[in-house]
């Protein structure tokens, strides 16, 4: 007998971010000493009369109240049917951006590795258990840390010693004067010190102004020989005309499609010529369903696809892509222990900067489902929200 969706449950929490603040227009995070940021996080768990709960912690605002859209309709269903149910809920959702599907999605692929006694990675067909590592810092900030090229340039450092393989920079953000020149001298800092060694990227996540600064820094890139530049200017990302031609202006490989949603606009960037390498997120693009689908668009393309921060979906993900590079761990900073977001809520699994082994890889989690045990009595002691449906 096929087994049914009883219930739907959604839990908004917060929890605190020592030495962590927003920057001056409160968007990315940045490090400042003796400052505790308060962070909302959400959870789903998704009952069912088999014995086994569908579980996940991640998501984002708008996602789950698409969540509490299509929850309902749920209920009563084969939580076994993925594809047709992440068919019914990108139709459900269509007016929107669909962020609402990734957090169900995971769920239940958590629950059919549950149900299966296997992992999720195995479910999806294991390419690999240990994941080459990448340090996606912090944004920079005046408060120290990350707060000049030579900074940057320590820290990449200190990475390569802690068995890093490549490094990413985000590089100082949210000024209102923002100084391209700097960035120019960060990417030359850090390549200088250290891009014999490692592989190097660049992500300013879409702040510079005009295509004009963007070129400039992508220069810079070239010059250096990065491996790849990330979602450079104020177009959100979106542009595939304008990526396309500044592509056709670099030698740097782009990296985009983290700003847009969807199997469609992830092969529409591609086939416009417009990036390189293909991003992927399996929270924001429609669960491991949605991510694993633009993997493989990717692959037709001949394009490697390379998954968005850090989490046990993305590494689940990642174990089961040949066309994959490095798993971005991360945001991590020189002063600051605790990694980008990531609440305390797990057992043994973590995101933190010394989570490496000796050759640089971190691991995929080999328990049923995403393989992580959640600790939903810290959730519920620090709960301010959520509901159930059915």
């Amino acid at each position: 007998m096929a087994p049914k969706i009883t219930r739907i449950e959604t839990v908004e929490f917060t929890y605190p971010l020592a030495d962590v603040n927003t920057n001056p227009k409160g968007v990315d995070l940045v490090y400042e000493p003796g400052h505790t940021l308060e962070r909302t996080a959400f959870g789903i768990r998704i009952h069912t009369d088999a014995g086994a709960t569908g579980e996940f912690v991640g998501g984002n605002p708008p996602g789950y109240t698409q969540v509490a859209m299509v929850a309902p309709t749920l209920v009563g269903r084969n939580p076994l049917e993925r594809e047709r149910i992440w068919y019914d809920l990108k139709r459900a959702l269509r007016k929107y951006d669909g962020m609402g599907v990734g957090p169900i999605d995971v769920a239940l692929w958590d629950f059919a590795g549950k149900y299966y006694d296997a992992p999720i990675h195995e479910l999806l067909g294991t390419y690999r258990t240990r994941l080459p590592a990448y340090a996606s810092t912090y944004f920079g900030s005046e408060a120290g840390g990350l707060n000049s090229p030579e900074a940057y340039a320590d820290f990449a450092e200190q990475c390569l010693e802690t068995g890093y393989r490549a490094f990413k920079i985000h590089p100082v953000g949210g000024l209102d004067d923002r100084d391209v020149d700097r960035e120019v001298e960060t990417v030359r800092a850090v390549g200088e010190r250290v891009g014999d060694e490692m592989d190097l990227m660049f992500d300013p996540v879409c702040e510079y102004e005009t295509w004009g600064d963007a070129l400039k820094v992508g220069r810079a890139c070239d010059e250096q020989g990065f491996f790849w530049y990330e979602d450079p200017y104020a177009d959100g990302g979106r542009s595939a005309h304008g990526h396309r031609l500044l592509r056709e202006r670099l030698d740097t490989p782009l990296l985009q499609t983290e700003m847009v949603r969807g199997v469609e606009p992830h092969a529409d960037f591609v086939a416009a010529d417009a990036t390189d390498f293909v991003r992927a997120d399996p929270i924001w693009d429609g669960g491991v369903t949605g991510a694993m689908k633009i993997a493989r668009v990717a692959e037709g393309f001949g394009l490697d696809a390379e998954y968005h921060l850090a989490g046990p979906a993305q590494r689940h993900c990642m174990a089961a892509t040949r066309n994959s590079n490095y798993y971005e761990l991360g945001l991590v900073h020189p002063d600051c222990a605790v990694p980008h977001a990531e609440p305390p809520i797990y057992g043994s699994y973590t995101d933190r900067f010394d989570g490496l082994d000796g050759n640089g890889t971190v691991a995929v989690p080999d328990g049923p489902g995403l393989g992580v045990e959640y600790d939903w009595e810290y959730v519920e002691e620090n709960r301010v929200g959520g509901r159930t449906f059915g």
